[in-house]
């Protein structure tokens, strides 16, 4: 074991999956000798050369592309994105292609594949740099969604990702890249796709979140505790399609209020289909509405405004209140 934090973690699960299997490769621009942009594939170059470990040029609907044909062809792509709000120049690919395979060849033909990118704010980074854009791909079918918020889920998830028959969308919070260090093990592993994290056990509200909203949800559910006597159980996702509704349902029926909580934009963000699982699955149980805690229905701002835009702690403070007091 080791302290480490999420950029190590996913160094690490990068470099078991290329020495475990001559299929993985890792493409993206400035992923080779540089070691991508927050040197998450720093010294992976080094080691496995530049046939395994690719310099592109600036175009993600390049990488994605050659990432589909590569997959479709055998082998197992990681390609980098770097930075969330890119993805756009990629949604052909992604939507019309990597996430169809399967379906259109009537099961001929997969896209073992994994598009690794940074998302979320609090770093200062300039326009179209920290947007959360996952509600697009959760809209998508034929991707699996996935979002890690600690070292040790980082490399578990990473590299089921990768084993992963089909298309995977790797979202990681570059606000908590080396926040925090947890333990994790030096060998390889794997946490399972499809499966939330019950973090805190609780018995008043159940806060949920992923990725980067998981850092000031315990922080919330650290403070309801000491300043009001309320009792959370905090949920992560981990991964968002698919979607462990069983874990979400067993914990609303249990504490009867319910607070989702994300950096996205409010309007058709994750957190509303959150909201209709509950309200479609757990209804009689509920005592008070579902509430969010979400960003605004803005483009992101410029980085001056940026702290007042993203959601904080005493928001979701206040929202939980709101929703045991109902």
């Amino acid at each position: 074991m080791a302290k480490l934090t999420i950029a190590q973690a996913l160094n690490q699960a990068l470099e078991a999956a290329l020495r475990e299997d001559d299929a993985v490769v890792v493409l993206g621009e400035d992923v080779g000798k540089d070691g991508g942009v927050f040197r998450i594939t720093d010294g992976l170059f080094d080691k496995f050369g530049g046939e395994r470990v690719i310099d592109t040029p600036l175009a993600e609907s390049g990488i994605v592309g050659t990432s589909v044909g590569l997959a479709m062809a055998g082998m197992k792509p990681v390609a980098e994105i770097q930075f969330f709000g890119f993805i756009y120049e990629t949604m052909d690919q992604i939507a019309s292609q990597a996430a169809r395979v399967r379906f259109r060849s009537l099961g001929r033909y997969g896209a073992p594949m994994v598009i690794r990118a940074p998302f979320g704010g609090g770093v200062k980074a300039p326009e179209i740099h920290s947007d959360s854009l996952e509600a697009l791909f959760t809209h998508t079918p034929g991707i699996k969604v996935v979002t890690p918020s600690n070292p040790y889920d980082a490399k578990g998830l990473l590299l089921s990702a990768i084993d992963d028959p089909d298309p995977v969308l790797f979202l990681e919070p570059m606000r908590l890249y080396r926040a925090f260090r947890d333990e994790v093990p030096e060998e390889a592993y794997r946490v399972p796709l499809g499966k939330a994290s019950v973090v805190r056990q609780g018995t008043d509200v159940t806060l949920i979140g992923w990725g980067p909203s998981m850092a000031l949800i315990l922080a919330a559910a650290d403070e309801l505790v000491a300043q009001y006597d309320i009792s959370p159980e905090v949920i992560d996702l981990r991964t968002l399609t698919p979607l462990d509704e069983e874990t979400i349902v067993a914990s609303v029926q249990k504490t009867q209020h319910a607070v989702v909580v994300h950096e996205a934009v409010r309007t058709s963000g994750f957190g509303a289909e959150l909201a209709a699982v509950i309200q479609e699955k757990a209804f009689l149980y509920l005592e008070a509405p579902v509430l969010r805690v979400t960003g605004y229905d803005t483009p992101y701002p410029m980085t001056m405004f940026e702290d007042l835009w993203l959601p904080d702690t005493s928001q979701v403070i206040t929202a939980a209140l709101a929703s045991v007091r109902f």
